[in-house]
């Protein structure tokens, strides 16, 4: 039997999909073009693979992560995991927190940083700055419309520009959308 994690951890669970995933022996051009398979990359998440059945989604979803993630320019790449890390603590993402939460502790080797979240929420005694850009992601994915000038105003006292902003925005509510995705069609297990 498995057992569904249901705490926050930096231990990456299984993701278990309700559907079954697409098998890339099966799929076809269309969906190997939505995956971007090629032979020397054949490593493709189950997630995706579940994904994967809507080809004409996933094309679009893809780039869309990709640049709102990776892009150059404006908020860290570790700063916009903070950002992914607050949406998927309010919907309660376990296994999104969990890949977001490794990723950061990899590009900072500040684990500490996390901790305090998981054990704190937007209460973490963390540094000023990364503290207004986790109580915004939280506010931002609690509820959207309620998130107000006030909130902006502390991400500008905390150094933030205006791309960067944006960026946290971005991040923030790709998660939000990520996180209730990845509940309706799957749950995280212990590995």
């Amino acid at each position: 039997m498995t057992k569904v994690v249901h705490e926050f951890t930096t231990e990456i669970p299984i993701w278990k999909p309700y559907v079954t995933p697409l098998d890339l022996a099966d799929a076809s051009q269309e969906q190997l073009d939505a995956l971007k398979v090629t032979p020397s990359n054949t490593k493709v998440s189950e997630y995706v693979l579940v994904l994967a059945h809507d080809a004409e989604t996933l094309k679009h979803r893809s780039p869309l992560f990709n640049g709102v993630m990776y892009n150059r320019g404006g908020l860290s790449r570790a700063e916009r995991e903070i950002g992914a890390i607050g949406a998927s603590i309010v919907n309660r993402c376990i296994y999104c927190a969990a890949v977001h939460a490794s990723r950061y502790s990899h590009l900072t080797k500040q684990p500490e940083v996390i901790e305090a979240i998981f054990i704190a929420g937007a209460d973490a005694k963390i540094e000023p700055r990364l503290k207004a850009i986790l109580r915004f992601a939280i506010n931002l994915s609690k509820c959207p419309s309620e998130t107000d000038a006030v909130d902006m105003a502390a991400l500008v006292e905390a150094g933030l520009n205006k791309e960067e902003i944006l960026d946290l925005i971005l991040s923030t509510s790709l998660f939000s959308w990520a996180n209730r995705l990845m509940h309706t069609l799957g749950e995280p297990i212990e590995a």
